[in-house]
């Protein structure tokens, strides 16, 4: 097989001599989208017979496009906004979940890239109710979210005051049901890392440490060291388990997929 660019010498040197058939037809003017039969002409095609060709977005996997289809109708991709802020949580004072979205700027066309996913969401949860009062958390299992989620907390107040770094804890694993590893959605890919005997690091930073007892809901810190305790990860209700603490450090030196953040 030939250049494109040869195959095109071809035609134009069988115009001028002459051939059976002269260079007619072609996608000027006629692009469709989709698959489109009436999106025909009678030209020379892409694999070098001429006859009936189509100039629609389905020919380049029929391979009926006529010989200038690619450069008549060139593929754009589908282009995407910028992610939007992230919204509240769904619910106050409980797990929950939170979404970002971004729109289509341009719909692709000509078989270009279909468009990504316009939406994300991610477990959070809100320690205000929707008057702006405080949660009132009571004692209950620790709900945890990936390490991402903390790096966008905030680090300093509405003052410019520097928030308490808090600290970290350090479990070992007990238990999890396998509804950690089954869901197959973005905001629960972390949770593929949560494995039976793996010590994790989980960090308690403000706003999910309380400012009067400086502690976060469920680390443990005032629990016997074999005491078995419970955990919850904030994105997916059916994901839970036990672990252990082993002890509280100045921060968390576990690998990242390893490293957690309580909520």
């Amino acid at each position: 097989m030939g250049s494109p660019v040869a195959f095109a010498c071809l035609l134009v040197a069988l115009s001028t001599l002459g051939g059976n058939h002269s260079v007619s037809g072609g996608c000027s003017g006629r692009c469709c989208r989709g698959r489109d039969l009436s999106c025909l002409t009678t030209g020379w095609r892409m694999d070098r017979t001429h006859g009936t060709c189509y100039c629609d977005e389905g020919c380049a996997r029929t391979r009926d496009c006529c010989f200038d289809y690619f450069t008549e109708c060139p593929a754009q991709d589908c282009a995407v906004s910028g992610w939007s802020y992230w919204s509240g949580c769904a619910a106050a004072c409980q797990a929950s979940v939170r979404v970002r979205v971004r729109h289509v700027e341009q719909r692709p066309s000509n078989s270009g890239e279909p468009c990504p996913s316009l939406e994300q969401r991610s477990g959070c949860m809100e320690y205000r109710d929707r008057g702006g009062a405080r949660c009132g958390l009571n004692s209950g299992p620790a709900f945890i979210t990936s390490m991402e989620f903390g790096k966008g907390r905030p680090k300093h107040d509405n003052y410019g005051n520097p928030l308490d770094p808090g600290f970290c804890v350090e479990f070992t694993l007990e238990t999890r049901t396998p509804h950690c590893t089954v869901e197959n959605r973005p905001h629960t890919h972390w949770m593929r890392y949560i494995a039976e005997g793996f010590k994790v690091c989980v960090a308690c930073e403000p706003p999910a440490m309380h400012n009067n007892s400086g502690s976060c809901q469920g680390d443990g810190l005032e629990s016997e060291k074999e005491a078995l305790l419970h955990w919850q990860a904030v994105g997916n209700h059916q994901c839970s388990g036990t672990w252990k603490k082993i002890r509280r450090t100045q921060r968390c030196t576990c690998p990242p997929q390893h490293s957690f953040v309580f909520i």
